[in-house]
């Protein structure tokens, strides 16, 4: 079925669902070009820090976009009224398939009939959580890394997207400072985190093994690339949750996996310990979320 592109892009919203580490950068990342985005959270205290998020660093991130000017961000609670009227609807939510299908079920349903419904989703291609969509031609996956430092995003069809909804966002994404690329055909983890799973498994199971530890990775890494950051930093900025979520995944769809890469995640994780967003995760060294 073909899909009507939508139109008046520049004065109608754009919504993320979910205000969590990248939902919040994914919508300062459309609130670049002096317009509205809607951030839908149940918790109301994290859509009004992604609010704050936005507003902290939206004029320093639209000053480096040609064309950029700061626009503003508005939190809401309840989703119907989030998502009314927006011309495009990103997917921010947990890295749980249940979820997905029902978030796109009622997405599908709340938002107008020209929007494109997208999903942030890391490893979980969108033909998925498709099951309960009329409209499946105009679902995507539009996977953010971790803007607006790392403003790659993969684009993938669910096997049925309108071909125009692909070409429309490879030409509009750019406007907002970030950057597409297509993924050809379904690919769990798309086409960097295919690459990136491998050197963050190899990563964590060097460490599981006893035969290195998280700070002295990250510090080979970062002399022998160059980089700022080693894969351990990265996955503390992602969330130790995060990072376990897609690692099952990864593990469901190929059981010779090892175990321990998981297994090292896992305490973290049932320690709470989950990274920057907890104040800890394999380093000490951040804020606590209170502060």
């Amino acid at each position: 079925m073909a899909f009507t592109l939508p139109t008046r892009t520049g004065s109608r919203p754009v919504t993320v669902i979910g205000a969590g580490t990248l939902g919040r950068r994914i919508a300062l990342m459309f609130a670049t070009r002096g317009g509205e985005v809607r951030i839908f959270d149940p918790r109301r205290a994290a859509g009004e820090q992604a609010v704050a998020y936005v507003a902290e660093h939206v004029a320093e991130v639209a000053a480096t976009i040609e064309g950029g000017r700061p626009g503003t961000a508005v939190a809401y609670d309840d989703q119907a009224a989030a998502v009314a009227d927006a011309w495009l609807v990103v997917e921010a939510v947990p890295e749980r398939l249940d979820l997905k299908k029902r978030v796109f079920a009622e997405l599908d349903r709340q938002a107008a009939p020209d929007a494109i419904l997208a999903s942030n989703s890391s490893s979980y291609p969108t033909s998925r959580f498709v099951d309960g969509v009329t409209h499946v031609e105009r679902v995507v996956n539009m996977h953010f890394y971790m803007p607006p430092k790392q403003s790659a995003v993969d684009l993938m069809s669910d096997g049925r997207t309108d071909r125009a909804v692909l070409d429309f966002l490879l030409a509009e994404l750019p406007r907002y400072g970030v950057h597409p690329f297509e993924a050809r055909k379904e690919s769990t983890g798309f086409i960097f985190n295919r690459i990136w799973a491998a050197i963050k498994r190899e990563a964590l199971a060097v460490v599981a093994e006893g035969v290195s530890t998280p700070a002295d990775v990250d510090r080979m890494w970062q002399i022998n690339t160059g980089l700022a950051a080693g894969p351990f930093r990265a996955m503390d900025q992602v969330g130790l949750d995060v990072v376990l979520d897609i690692e099952d995944h990864y593990a469901a769809e190929n059981p010779r996996l090892p175990e321990g890469p998981r297994e090292l995640l896992r305490s973290y994780v049932d320690a709470g310990h989950l990274g920057v967003k907890t104040g800890r995760g394999f380093y000490h060294d951040y804020p606590s979320p209170a502060a």
